[in-house]
């Protein structure tokens, strides 16, 4: 095996230039100049001169995402100033997902979507002929599957020292939310595991989630998975190496995967109803221009059955407000096969005014894989909108 050396390979782009305009991309960067460390002062060089006033476009492309701000973008880099755009890809929205599924039930396409986070590469892995079923479990649960060891490759690929990090990210998944609780859970000291939080939320990893109206409330502060393939492989995969690895896999996803996967859904359902209630509503569909979505939590005072008044968590899945029009839409999402009752129906309209110090609520937003009983479709008053998964890829 031999090296062509970079100056061989761009001198070929010069002697192809013309006229007509010529593209020159390199794919997967980083694993280049971790090879040739002279290489982007080499491209440097060439774009200065031989390719300077050319009919050239040059697309560099890398998934390692922190060689690529750090090594390309950043002040430091040989190539900086030199570019013209950037372009940072995005996971698909869980509708651009379901069309590599078109075939699928409106839930496997949202479970689809659930278990890919819309990342490009993972969707192509899809068998659209094999069943949701099937293609889980060869994809995560067999010795061989491509996602079965995804989540450590990525991490190696992006920190030095994935220890640290890998803890971090497995108290996150299993519902530890502020860092006072994560750095207790991992043994470590608060700006210790700041910094790989911040490390996590750059590339893409973990989002730093915050109480919408009240973003400047640090008590209000949530570190989550933002990345839906990580969340389902912390969650299930995590826990079965031993089991894979014996071959029983299959038989792992069936008795302990399968019956789960509505719970695991339950946040990424939430995260596709605030993205269709924004989508919505920005094209003003809920009497208002709204532009921001996000999720409430905090407390609430209720009457317990012995008549005191007492204190409780709340939480509102779906809070979308419009600044400009001073309006807000509350939601409550349910991926289960319960149906929406009245319990359910009255908890959103009594939390609703836990919000509406600064906004005026104009609708009530009820997402359901299952329905709704007879007495919450009944009653909905004129302000109630009752929307099921089907309603969401419409």
């Amino acid at each position: 095996m031999f090296w062509i050396k970079e100056e061989a390979v761009f001198d070929l782009i010069c002697w192809k230039l013309s006229d007509e305009k010529l593209v020159l991309v390199i794919d997967e960067l980083p694993y280049w100049a971790e090879k040739d460390e002279a290489l982007l002062s080499v491209i440097q060089k060439y774009i200065d001169t031989a390719w300077k006033d050319q009919n050239l476009m040059i697309i560099l492309c890398g998934s390692a995402l922190s060689f690529m701000e750090n090594k390309v973008l950043s002040e430091k880099s040989p190539l900086f100033g030199r570019r013209d755009s950037q372009i940072k890809l995005e996971a698909f929205s869980y509708r651009e997902t379901a069309l590599f599924v078109p075939d699928y039930s409106a839930q496997d396409k949202a479970i689809c979507y659930g278990i890919t986070g819309g990342v490009a590469k993972y969707l192509s892995l899809i068998d659209k002929d094999k069943s949701l079923d099937d293609n889980i479990r060869k994809l995560f649960f067999h010795p061989d599957g491509y996602l079965y060891d995804e989540t450590r490759n990525l991490l190696t690929q992006e920190f030095a020292d994935i220890t640290l990090v890998n803890n971090v990210i497995e108290q996150i998944a299993s519902g530890e939310n502020t860092l006072n609780g994560i750095a207790g859970k991992v043994k470590e000291k608060e700006p210790t595991v700041l910094y790989t939080l911040e490390k996590l939320i750059r590339v893409g990893l973990v989002e730093k989630k915050h109480c919408l109206t009240e973003e400047k409330n640090k008590k209000k502060t949530q570190y989550v998975l933002k990345d839906h393939m990580f969340k389902f492989w912390y969650e299930f995969v995590s826990k079965a190496h031993s089991v894979i690895e014996m071959g029983q896999g299959d038989l792992y996803y069936e008795k302990a995967v399968k019956p789960n996967l509505h719970s695991f859904m339950g946040s990424v359902f939430e995260q596709m109803c605030r993205y269709y209630t924004l989508e919505q509503g920005i094209q003003g569909q809920f009497d208002g221009f709204l532009t921001q979505a996000g999720s409430w939590w905090g407390v609430e005072q209720v009457e317990n059955q012995e008549g005191e008044k007492v204190w409780q968590s709340a939480d509102i899945d779906v809070l979308a407000v419009s600044d400009t029009d001073k309006t807000a839409v509350v939601g409550e999402c349910k991926f289960r096969n319960e149906k929406i009752d009245k319990t359910v129906y009255d908890t959103l309209l009594r939390r609703a005014s836990l919000v509406t110090g600064k906004y005026r609520v104009t609708k009530y937003l009820f997402f359901s894989l299952a329905g709704y009983t007879d007495w919450v479709r009944d009653n909905a008053n004129r302000d109630v909108v009752l929307f099921t998964l089907d309603d969401l890829y419409a």
